[in-house]
């Protein structure tokens, strides 16, 4: 158990200055990359262990079960149990469900995972046709009205500029059909989680008296993201009190359009005056050059009348940073593959990368260019990592081997195991836990291809990674212990790092770090979005692009195209060219101007209009997309169906068999034999050895199910 002046020792001087203050309302302005989880945990740390404080009674809130996870382990590492650390949702459903009984009466009824179906149901009731995309939009403006505090009756007078994804009228009907669903299924949402739990703390004094005695002491993260309706529940628990810490950035404030208002951090000195005010500016995380890119784009970010806090640099100097320009989307998506393999080859782990852009309909070209170049990667955003079946499997097997250890569950050492697994013999934690991986069909070499099967490798393949990881900071911890961890790391979501570049839209990479960072797309009209008018809009949109270059610590690598396929002329993101000579050292670097094909050796023509091709799409066609030829449209429906069913077979994107391009110039060319084949752009020796003879039965008349069986044959046959 460290002591007090343990808990402070490696704090620089503004974190100790946190860790310090009296438990009395604090406002940390903490700039990116500046140890503030690092500074409140030790806050925390140092009150229980000086015995300030009561880990019991304190709540410490962030808005991610991510953030929450680390929180709490960070705590354990600092020998403090007992602190709740969770999400302004999960504290607030944790405290309805307890007194849900009590305070109002029957059963607590059923959270919904989704408002889709309820937003289908209420739609058909008012006469209004949905698609998918327009229920997501329905779904958000719910969310945004309801954290707002705005029922369906007063929308139309509260939300004059808003701009609803159907019309205001027709907005207010659904709003209401939406509620009355909701209540004849007995289902709530998750802003009703939150609305009934402020009910309780505003309504019955009971309530609030009982959880304002068991927690005394707040603590709120990323204070910049909070609402109006967390900003009431965060009153409700403290009642008259006020201990409260809360830690933010103004600067970071990227999520408006959910409701999320910065002015709660900004104006935390005026609803307590006597707050300690605290900043933190050192940055440990990146590099110098990349700080100054930063610190140039910070300034332009900051809200009106709030001094931007200029970031300081910790370490030695690096790579400044650079900026690639492409001729074309495609082009763009392999140069930054190249460059990932390259620094894959010079030994950066691919968790280590990232690609990050504005939308998620950016993510294509690069899944399809890394699937290309054989390089994993892992879409933030999909399935949870706990959710995962085989996760779930492995958890079960673990579970199960530390409860076949004689003596019990609890307190057991691996090496007790061998007791029950004759055949083996452990010599750690992690070696125990191959074991049961073991059972399950993974070993440590990765299979060849992509899709599930690799998927479930990488997901094993963390497991393990994660066992090590524990034995390393708990030696004496056996399967029990590890399974505790994996709960508690279930139950918040904490899930370890994958193996693979990771893709992730600028506003899911909040909150993460990555040795080297791609931002990709960065032309005007998608940062900033084309919609974003207001100087508010734009305003936030250069926040976006400057979290995005704070998720770098050694590398940073931004790039834009000058046209989508080839046609038009775009321009750099109006931000890029605001940086200009603002960087440490010198200006962005350009490294790569648009492919422009030269000289009889490369030139490729089309074969229809002999005019010169510079377009990849029509490099793989040998023509104009604009020239029309004449084909085999029969031949071409037939690779198409095949490639589905070989892809639904190989669990992969299509694409990822052959683009559409690819099967295009197969039913236009017809080659005859192998070396056809091979002259197709897209078509190398794997894919040949894979695919080859599947296309030659489509060529020669053969259906898709003929075409299937020989891939199927030549995958059981390949290495």
């Amino acid at each position: 158990m460290p002591t007090p002046d343990e808990v402070l020792q490696g704090l620089d001087p503004e974190q100790r200055e946190v860790a310090l203050a009296p438990f009395g309302p604090v406002v940390v302005r903490a700039g990116a990359g500046t140890g503030k989880t690092r500074a409140i945990t030790h806050r925390i740390a140092y009150g229980v262990h000086a015995g300030v404080i009561d880990p019991s009674q304190v709540l410490a809130v962030t808005f991610t079960t991510r953030a929450a996870g680390e929180l709490a382990q960070r705590l354990r590492g600092l020998g403090v149990g007992g602190v709740q650390a969770r999400t302004f949702h999960s504290a607030a459903l944790r405290q309805l469900t307890y007194f849900w009984p009590r305070a109002i009466g029957g059963q607590m009824p059923d959270v919904m995972g989704s408002k889709a179906q309820v937003i289908a149901m209420a739609a058909s009731r008012v006469g209004l046709a949905t698609s998918p995309a327009l229920i997501r939009d329905i779904a958000s403006e719910l969310e945004w009205a309801k954290v707002s505090a705005i029922v369906a009756d007063d929308y139309l007078e509260r939300a004059q500029r808003r701009e609803p994804p159907v019309t205001p009228e027709q907005f207010v009907r659904l709003y209401q059909a939406y509620e009355e669903v909701k209540r004849e299924r007995g289902k709530l949402d998750f802003e009703d989680i939150l609305l009934l739990t402020v009910a309780l703390l505003e309504e019955q004094s009971a309530v609030a008296e009982e959880i304002r005695a068991r927690y005394r002491h707040f603590v709120v993260d990323e204070f910049q993201d909070v609402n109006p309706l967390q900003d009431r529940l965060l009153k409700g628990w403290l009642g008259q009190g006020d201990s409260v810490t809360v830690v933010g950035d103004s600067a970071q404030t990227i999520y408006s359009f959910t409701g999320a208002e910065s002015k709660y951090l900004e104006t935390f000195s005026q609803r307590f005056p006597n707050a300690r005010q605290i900043s933190l500016i050192r940055n440990y995380r990146s590099t110098p050059q990349i700080i100054a890119t930063a610190n140039a784009v910070l300034h332009a970010a900051a809200p009106k009348g709030t001094p931007a806090l200029t970031l300081q640099a910790q370490r030695d100097g690096g790579k400044s940073p650079e900026i690639v320009v492409c001729a074309d989307e495609q082009q763009e998506a392999t140069t930054v593959v190249q460059r990932i393999a390259a620094q894959k080859a010079a030994g950066v782990p691919l968790s280590e990368i990232a690609i990050l852009y504005r939308i998620n309909a950016q993510s294509e070209n690069y899944e399809q260019a890394l699937a290309e170049a054989g390089i994993a990667y892992v879409l933030r955003g999909g399935e949870r990592f706990f959710d995962r079946p085989e996760v779930r499997q492995a958890m079960t097997l673990i579970r199960g081997a530390a409860r076949a250890i004689p003596g019990g569950l609890l307190n057991q050492d691996v090496d007790d195991l061998a007791a029950v697994e004759p055949a083996g013999s452990f010599a750690g934690l992690g070696q125990a836990v191959r074991a049961v991986l073991l059972s399950m069909g993974w070993d440590d070499n990765p299979p060849s291809g992509a899709g599930a099967v690799r998927e479930k490798w990488e997901s094993l393949s963390a497991l393990a990674g994660l066992a090590d990881e524990f034995e390393a900071s708990t030696p004496t911890a056996g399967l029990a212990e590890f399974v505790l961890e994996l709960s508690e790391r279930s139950a918040a979501q904490h899930a370890p790092a994958v193996d693979g570049v990771t893709l992730a839209s600028l506003h899911a990479a909040k909150g993460l770090e990555w040795s080297c960072v791609h931002l990709v797309g960065l032309v005007d009209g998608t940062l900033p979005l084309i919609h974003a008018s207001t100087s508010e809009q734009i305003a936030e949109e250069r926040r976006l692009f400057y979290v995005g270059i704070t998720r770098a610590r050694d590398e940073l690598v931004m790039s834009w195209s000058r046209s989508r396929n080839g046609r038009g002329t775009r321009e750099p993101s109006r931000f890029l060219a605001s940086l200009g000579a603002a960087v440490v050292g010198a200006a962005p670097q350009v490294v790569a101007e648009p492919r422009v094909v030269k000289g009889p050796k490369s030139a490729v023509k089309c074969r229809v209009c002999k005019k010169v091709l510079t377009v990849a799409a029509e490099r793989k066609l040998k023509r104009c997309l604009t020239c029309e030829v004449d084909f085999d449209e029969a031949l071409f429906d037939r690779l198409r169906e095949w490639r589905l069913a070989e892809a639904n077979r190989a669990s992969v994107p299509a694409f990822v068999i052959f683009t559409d391009a690819t099967l295009q110039a197969i039913a236009e060319a017809e080659p005859s034999n192998d070396a056809g084949l091979l002259a197709i752009v897209g078509i190398g020796q794997s894919k040949l050895q894979r695919y080859g003879s599947a296309v030659r039965i489509l060529l020669n008349g053969g259906s898709a199910e003929d075409a299937l069986a020989a891939s199927e044959a030549a995958a059981a046959n390949t290495p």
